[in-house]
């Protein structure tokens, strides 16, 4: 299947050709890797940028004595989620409230130098969310960017305390010299390589004034991302946090059975929605896709157990079973 690539591509891999240091070539690869369409055409070409940014990683951290943070940090769990704001937002405060990490918590700003992964545990799922350094000039490490862009969607921390409508125009404003649109904000500012999904977090809403500037903030950008108010400090809203980012994520979670056998339902397939009986089976194993004769399914079909083609789409808690 031929590539298909459209000529923005080419621009982008002559700045990669003419590009001088690891970080500038790696922003180049990059670029390529957006633009490039997915289809099975450009899997072997997607691979090998991928490989040429892991080895120019290396090299830039080396000769930066950085530590291999963002790029290096490998995904895990049901999804990967990253967590921006601008400096004493609250984001290592988060962290430490909803996952398993230990990031430096402190009421002083850029307490985050580097890049640091933390599971968040949703019902039987575990969700990446990744501490990043404040969102400000002086601190955009070369590796931020690309980090973002691969990431399955941005929690958004603004601070309720301190005019969090003028934060977070601040925050979409160094997103956009990144090349990163906020899925559902309209923007004609220059070339959007990447729209992520996102989920805007009004934090310290234990502050005084804070339920007033979040009633603000929820009214200016209510009606084009999903909103929410939390404490992190106080623990305030942390559960509803929880469901929020995996509605935002917009994945379900399907399970296999083998015949006369029960589903195990500690370790669900992770599938966008939308998703199909051929997507999991693919996702099962590469070569299920094409062997698959049918499936029976409890939970969407008609009737549990019933026959379905593949073309079904599957809903979150679906069980499956394949035949072949």
């Amino acid at each position: 299947m031929p590539a298909n690539l459209p000529p923005q591509y080419f621009d982008a891999e002559k700045n990669f050709r003419t590009a001088k240091s690891p970080a500038e070539k790696i922003v180049a690869l990059e670029e390529m890797l957006a633009i490039m369409p997915k289809h099975k055409g450009t899997d072997h070409l997607r691979a090998e940028l991928r490989s040429r940014i892991a080895k120019l990683s290396q090299q830039a951290s080396k000769k930066t004595g950085a530590q291999r943070a963002s790029m290096a940090i490998e995904r895990e769990g049901a999804a990967q989620v990253a967590v921006i704001g601008l400096p004493n937002a609250g984001k290592s405060q988060l962290i430490a409230s909803i996952t398993n990490a230990s990031p430096t918590v402190a009421d002083y700003p850029f307490t985050t130098y580097t890049a640091s992964p933390g599971m968040m545990a949703f019902e039987n799922i575990q969700v990446q969310l990744i501490d990043t350094p404040p969102l400000m000039p002086q601190s955009i490490e070369w590796w931020l960017p690309p980090m973002l862009r691969r990431a399955d969607a941005l929690l958004v921390i603004v601070d309720l305390s301190d005019e969090p409508v003028l934060q977070l125009a601040e925050v979409t404003d160094q997103l956009l010299q990144m090349k990163i649109g906020i899925a559902g904000v309209k923007t004609e500012e220059g070339v959007i390589l990447s729209q992520p999904k996102a989920l805007i977090i009004g934090n310290k809403l234990d502050l005084a004034g804070a339920g007033e500037s979040y009633a603000v903030l929820k009214s200016e950008y209510g009606e084009q991302l999903p909103v929410m108010a939390i404490s992190a400090r106080e623990g305030t809203n942390l559960a509803e946090l929880r469901l929020k980012v995996f509605q935002v994520l917009d994945i379900i979670r399907v399970y296999t059975k083998a015949p006369g056998q029960k589903p195990d339902h500690g370790d669900p397939i992770i599938l966008a929605r939308g998703s199909t009986l051929a997507d999991a089976a693919e996702s099962v194993h590469k070569d299920f896709r094409a062997r698959l004769k049918y499936a029976r399914v409890w939970g969407s079909g008609k009737h549990d157990g019933i026959m379905v083609k593949r073309d079904h789409v599957l809903q979150d808690g679906d069980v499956i079973e394949l035949h072949m």
